[in-house]
C-alpha cells in the first residue's frame, strides 16, 4: 500500500482543519490571577490591624501627653524624646536589657549548636534524648521564674548552697548587676536553648550524608567536619536563630519580674539593677499613668531591635562569609 505524504508544500493547506485549542474561559484566567492574592490577604489584613495600626498610634501618642488621669491630649512633638535621651533610668534599663541580651544570647545559641550536633548523631534512645529538650519550651515561663527564684534564694537557695560546698561565700543574686543578670540569663538559656537545638537539628539533617562521607575518607575528624562543613551550611539558619533571639532577648520582662516579688517588681530590684527596657515601659505606662512618654520608649526599643537585628545580621554574614 503507498501511502500519500499528508504534509503540503509550505504555503498550502493540507485541506484538513487544525482542531482549535480550547479557550480557557473568563472566569478561569481571573480565578489564576486573583486566587493568589486572596490565599495571603489574611495574613496582610490581621498584619494591618495588629502590626501596622498599633505601631502607627504609637507614633501618635508619642508625640503627645496622653495620660487616664487627664481628658485633654496635647501635642507634644518630640518633647517626650528629648525628656527620653536624658532619663539615666531608661539608659540604665537599655544597659541591662544589653548586658543581659549579651550574656544569655551567646552561651544560649552555641550550647544549642553543640548539642543538635549531639542529637544529630546515631545514639541509642536518641528519640528520648531530643524528646526531653522540648520540655523547656511547654513550661510556663512563670514557672520558670518562680523555680529558678528559689534557685537563687539568698538564704535557702541551692545554687548558694552548691558555693558553700566548695568553700565559697554567699551570694545575694539580687543585689547586684552582674550576679541578678546571670541568675536571669540561666532562665533564659534554660527555656530556649532546646528551642533553638530543635531548629539546629532539623537543618542539619537536611544537610546531605554523602559530604560527611567523603570528608571522614579524606581524613577529616568530627571537629573539622563540624566547623567546615556543619557550620557553613547551617549559616541561614543562624542568622533566623540570632535574629529570633534578639527579638526575644530586646523584650525580656517575664523573668526579670518574676525574680523579685513585692509591689516594687517593675523597679528591678532596689537600685534597678536588673529593669528592662520593657519593665520600665510598663511602669511608666501603669505606675506613672505617662502613655505618651511610654509610646515614646516603645518606639525607641522598636527601633532598637531592628538596629540590633540588622547589626547581628551582617556580624553573622561577616564571620560566615570569611570562614
Amino acid at each position: 500500500m503507498n501511502l500519500q505524504a499528508s504534509v503540503a508544500p509550505p504555503g498550502q493547506s493540507t485541506g484538513t482543519p487544525r482542531p482549535r485549542r480550547a479557550r480557557r474561559p473568563s472566569w478561569a484566567r481571573l480565578d489564576m490571577k486573583i486566587s493568589p492574592y486572596l490565599y495571603v490577604a489574611p495574613f496582610f489584613i490581621l498584619f494591618a490591624i495588629f502590626g501596622l495600626y498599633p505601631l502607627g498610634y504609637t507614633v501618635w501618642i508619642s508625640m503627645t501627653d496622653t495620660s487616664p488621669l487627664s481628658v485633654d491630649t496635647s501635642f507634644v512633638g518630640t518633647e517626650n524624646f528629648v525628656r527620653l535621651f536624658g532619663d539615666t533610668r531608661f539608659w540604665n534599663s537599655v544597659i541591662n536589657t544589653l548586658g543581659m541580651f549579651v550574656v544569655a544570647t551567646i552561651p544560649q545559641l552555641l550550647m544549642a549548636l553543640i548539642l543538635a550536633n549531639w542529637l544529630n548523631r546515631r545514639l541509642r534512645a536518641i528519640g528520648f534524648f531530643r524528646m526531653a529538650i522540648a520540655i523547656p519550651i511547654v513550661t510556663s515561663t512563670a514557672v520558670v521564674a518562680l523555680v529558678f527564684g528559689m534557685f537563687f534564694a539568698r538564704d535557702y537557695g541551692l545554687a548558694n548552697g552548691v558555693l558553700e560546698l566548695f568553700g565559697f561565700d554567699r551570694i545575694d543574686w539580687r543585689s547586684s548587676t552582674w550576679s541578678s543578670w546571670l541568675a536571669i540569663s540561666s532562665m533564659v538559656d534554660w527555656r530556649w536553648t532546646g528551642y533553638n537545638a530543635l531548629i539546629y537539628l532539623a537543618a542539619m539533617q537536611a544537610i546531605p550524608r554523602d559530604m560527611f562521607e567523603a570528608a571522614e575518607i579524606d581524613g577529616a575528624s568530627r571537629m573539622r567536619q563540624f566547623w567546615q562543613i556543619t557550620v557553613p551550611l547551617l549559616k541561614p539558619t543562624i542568622i533566623f536563630t540570632v535574629i529570633i533571639s534578639t527579638i526575644y532577648g530586646l523584650q525580656l520582662f517575664t523573668e526579670p519580674l518574676m525574680f523579685t516579688s513585692g509591689s516594687g517588681a517593675l523597679s528591678g530590684g532596689t537600685t534597678g539593677q536588673f529593669q528592662t527596657i520593657t519593665m520600665y515601659l510598663v511602669q511608666v505606662m501603669r505606675t506613672y499613668n505617662q502613655w505618651g512618654y511610654a509610646g515614646a520608649i516603645a518606639l525607641v526599643l522598636f527601633l532598637l531591635i531592628v538596629i540590633m537585628s540588622a547589626i547581628n545580621f551582617l556580624l553573622i554574614r561577616r564571620i560566615s562569609s570569611d570562614r
